[in-house]
């Protein structure tokens, strides 16, 4: 193998070359005056994809999901959502920042889940000296855990919790296809149990630029202000959006490869003395490893390796390596090698 290997995440992917045709015929018009027929079929299609009446465009996915939480909060809001998640953690705060919602955070288990008994203590009374609780939120696959799927059951005992409770549940389903897959059923029966839902287009879809917020037609029509106040809004858009309908029709299934790659990675590292997995069979595309022993810090092996020609992600504790469109096995197996040598290294 030759050039480096870049396995930091699955956002790192390359327009395909039918994305790239796409993109270059697309039919565009101003899409801030409803124009562009090319982001309405996408749009059209990401709703028939996730089981939804309505979807639309936004620019990413870090928006997407203030975009759905200014939608649901208005005033001395609070949600409920995963100390662990990418709400949570990776998103600068936005939602307190942008929106003055309030986070209730609590602990995911290691399976990505919320215990449901304190999903239902976390919801406030009504109280002068409380915040209002206004949504339930969810990740899936959820990332630090491993890049689990959640699973139907828990899902549809969240949905009973959220109905007694008259709540609705969001779901940030950056990689919902990649979660779908591993469970084997298609995206509607993962989102059926939730309101309203974004996915990444710039993920394992491969597209160059975007995510997309799905749900009811009620919510998409607010969320579409809520997207013009941030900025969201584009005019040809149409360029960007014939990628991601490239995505919708040819990638969901590829995304088998990147699951197959990643086991593949995990079974190459196993065993592997100074090596710990946090995942012996990662379910979808992402394997999580880092040193058992004293030596380097993660960051510091994450430096050894890019040094060697494989990139990889420090995340706490661990290393991420994501598979996807473009590594095929041949690179999964160098960068095992990379790794074996790497932590053999003294």
């Amino acid at each position: 193998m030759t050039g480096m290997v870049d396995l930091r995440s699955d956002t790192v992917t390359l327009p395909s070359p039918a994305m790239r045709e796409a993109m270059y015929r697309a039919e565009v018009g101003d899409d801030g005056y409803g124009e562009d027929r090319t982001v309405q079929r996408l749009q059209e299609l990401a709703a028939e994809k996730t089981g939804k009446e309505a979807a639309l465009l936004v620019p990413s996915g870090c928006m997407a999901n203030l975009v759905a939480l200014l939608v649901y909060c208005q005033g001395r809001s609070e949600v409920i959502l995963g100390r662990s998640t990418d709400m949570y953690i990776y998103e600068v705060g936005a939602m307190s920042f942008v929106g003055g919602i309030h986070p209730a955070p609590l602990e995911n288990g290691r399976d990505g889940t919320l215990d449901l008994a304190e999903v239902e203590r976390a919801i406030r009374i009504p109280d002068v000296h409380f915040p209002t609780t206004r949504v339930i939120c969810l990740e899936n696959t959820h990332c630090l855990a491993g890049g689990v799927p959640l699973g139907l059951d828990y899902l549809a005992a969240v949905r009973a919790l959220a109905d007694r409770r008259r709540l609705p549940v969001y779901l940030d389903g950056a990689r919902v296809f990649n979660a779908a897959l591993a469970l084997g059923v298609e995206a509607p029966a993962v989102t059926r149990f939730v309101d309203a839902l974004m996915f990444c287009l710039s993920k394992g879809l491969g597209a160059p630029v975007g995510s997309m917020i799905c749900g009811s037609r009620a919510f998409i029509d607010e969320a579409r202000h809520y997207r013009k106040m941030l900025g969201g809004q584009m005019r040809q858009a149409g360029f960007l959006a014939a990628a991601g309908i490239v995505a919708l029709e040819t990638m969901i299934t590829r995304l088998a490869d990147d699951h197959r790659n990643a086991q593949l990675l995990a079974s190459e590292l196993a065993g592997v003395e100074g090596l710990a997995l946090l995942r012996a069979e990662p379910p979808t595309n992402m394997v999580f490893f880092r040193p058992n022993r004293p030596g380097p810090s993660v960051e510091a092996l994450a430096a050894r390796l890019e040094a060697t020609g494989l990139q990889v992600l420090p995340m706490g504790d661990w290393l991420r390596a994501v598979t996807h469109y473009g590594i095929e096995a041949g690179d999964v197996r160098q960068a095992a090698r990379l790794i074996r040598a790497a932590v053999a290294a003294p």
